[in-house]
């Protein structure tokens, strides 16, 4: 029987196994001596006595034998080389024929890998902003009704000025609408003068998200779990408002066109604002991949909510790097592409916001600047590295991950005097709502936010929009990299700005130390104090007179 955590088995028995193997062995061995008896044969061979000492010639006869068995052996040498030379020749044979064989099917495989390595060189680089540039205007061209997805913490900096114009500008009769995602990590007021700032250019449709849409094969395991509390289902996110608003506007749009193909409605919106979760909600299941990283979506990609509509899910915009700091620090993939650092990318969003506000939401004591707000964020979450060294990389990356994802919850203002684009004329208006049932979208709204639980305006952090962030649709405005003068500017521009956090760059902690080595001396004069030991420098007024109490 073999143990575990042993390589070998135990050779123990007990005893009375053992005592039986031996009592065997014994009656075997006796048998053999019955029958070898009974044959005649002698137990042991003689051995040879060899030349007797009296034998005359002892020394000669001793000799021959020695060179008789010296020759036997080089008999045996001989023929043992032979045969292995015999043996090496015919493996070269072997080996020749098999080459032989081979030429055709290595001609064919050098050919094929010629024809791979030629299909590979052609294939396009998904991952550049060419490809995603192309698939977007696919995805435009292609659709019927454009849904702009625009996250609902920032509406204005999730618009795309040159995707609506452009989207204007095709005709053929397409329409634009906007969705606001993500409503529930926004205070309830904010949400509302958002679509009433916002339902005076395009019909707006307020949206949550179900995160806990899975696969039919899981969805089915599952089935018998259902939540006890409604409150707790829907404060994990597996529930999902708007939906049947935004389904029913887009069917009844689709039957107002009376055409027999179907309708298209492309979703389209910068990287991580909700598009394909948007499609996901929709169609009730998993149909296209989503993830926390931005960029997940590379390709166009048709999904069938029904036999009338098509849905055609896209890569986000491009984000021009004329941009701010701040928006691209939310919307571009500067920190996946290693353009720009995790650090850079959350302090400039340290500046956004005000700070005591980033303190109650982190629960973190009071900081100077991004470095050390990173290093007790790092301690708080218990983010360490070997020796107990906070590791500030993963608390950046727990950072940026919860602002551009569904998690944290902040809002921006509405502008005070918000004037329409130059492309938004009176006309494009009354053109981009004609055919919606807009009471409809009013009555859905209205539902929507009335059974949604929204964050208090004092639990959610002030964000200051930087207003529509410009995008790139044609491969030919994509610049391969931003001159460093105009990085510079750029970088002092955004220093000139107020910074309600305080923070202090490390540039200027790295020159404050440069200078006190600079003024240094090269020599380091003490100066001596003389030094009075005498007794008569002693105060005696602390001292104890032992005379007061023992006389």
């Amino acid at each position: 029987m073999k143990r575990p955590k042993l390589k070998k088995a135990s050779k123990r028995l007990s005893c009375a196994k053992r005592y039986k193997i031996q009592k065997k062995v014994r009656e075997h061995n006796r048998k053999l001596r019955k029958e070898a008896k009974k044959k005649g044969l002698k137990k042991r061979v003689k051995k040879d006595p060899g030349v007797p000492n009296s034998a005359p010639f002892k020394e000669e006869v001793l000799r021959e034998a020695e060179q008789r068995r010296l020759q036997i052996e080089e008999e045996k040498e001989r023929i043992r080389q032979a045969k292995k030379e015999e043996r090496a020749q015919k493996r070269k044979k072997e080996k020749e024929a098999a080459v032989k064989e081979a030429e055709p099917s290595a001609k064919k495989a050098r050919t094929d890998t010629t024809a791979n390595n030629s299909a590979k060189r052609s294939a396009p680089n998904k991952n550049s902003k060419q490809y995603l540039c192309s698939e977007l205007n696919k995805v435009i061209d292609a659709s019927d009704v454009v849904v702009e997805v625009l996250d609902a913490r920032d509406p204005l900096g999730c618009r795309c000025p040159q995707l609506e114009e452009a989207v204007l500008l095709k005709g053929g009769n397409k329409k634009l609408l906007l969705v606001l995602t993500k409503i529930d990590l926004v205070p309830k007021e904010n949400v509302e003068k958002w679509i009433e700032c916002l339902q005076r250019e395009f019909p707006v449709v307020a949206f949550k998200a179900s995160t806990q849409i899975r696969d039919k094969t899981v969805k089915a395991k599952r089935k018998r779990i259902v939540p006890s509390n409604e409150v707790f289902d829907r404060s994990k996110g597996a529930a999902c408002f708007g939906n049947e608003c935004l389904a029913e506007l887009i069917t009844a749009y689709a039957a107002k066109t009376q055409s027999e193909t179907t309708l298209k409605v492309g979703i389209v919106g910068f990287p991580n604002v909700g598009k394909s979760s948007l499609i996901n909600s929709l169609k009730g299941m998993m149909a296209c991949h989503v993830g926390i990283a931005k960029g997940t979506t590379k390709t166009m990609q048709e999904v069938h909510m029904s036999k009338a509509v098509k849905l055609m899910d896209s890569p986000g915009i491009v984000a021009s790097p004329s941009n701010p700091a701040t928006s691209m620090a939310l919307r571009s993939l500067q920190v996946e592409e290693g353009q720009e650092t995790v650090l850079d990318a959350v302090n400039t969003l340290l500046k956004q916001c005000d700070k005591s506000q980033i303190m109650l939401q982190y629960t973190i004591p009071n900081f100077r600047n991004s470095l050390e707000f990173l290093t007790l964020l790092a301690k708080k979450r218990g983010y360490l590295q070997k020796g107990g060294v906070p590791n500030t990389e993963q608390a950046a990356n727990t950072f940026l991950t919860d602002w551009t994802g569904a998690k944290l919850s902040y809002y921006s203002k509405v502008p005070g005097k918000y004037s329409f684009p130059s492309y938004v004329t009176d006309t494009v208006v009354s053109e981009m709502q004609n055919g919606w049932d807009l009471d409809k979208v009013k009555a859905g709204n209205k539902e929507t936010l009335k059974s949604l639980k929204f964050p208090n305006m004092a639990s959610s952090i002030s964000f200051v929009s930087k207003g529509p962030t410009a995008g790139l649709l044609t491969a030919t405005a994509i610049p391969e990299n931003q001159p460093a003068a105009a990085r510079e500017e750029q970088h002092n521009s955004e220093n000139e700005e107020p910074e309600q956090t305080e923070e202090l760059h490390e540039s200027e902690e790295l020159q404050k130390p440069q200078k006190t080595v600079k003024d240094k001396p090269s020599q380091v004069h003490f100066q001596s104090a003389p030094i009075d030991i005498s007794l008569s420098t002693v105060y005696t007024d602390d001292a104890y007179d032992f005379n007061t109490d023992f006389k």
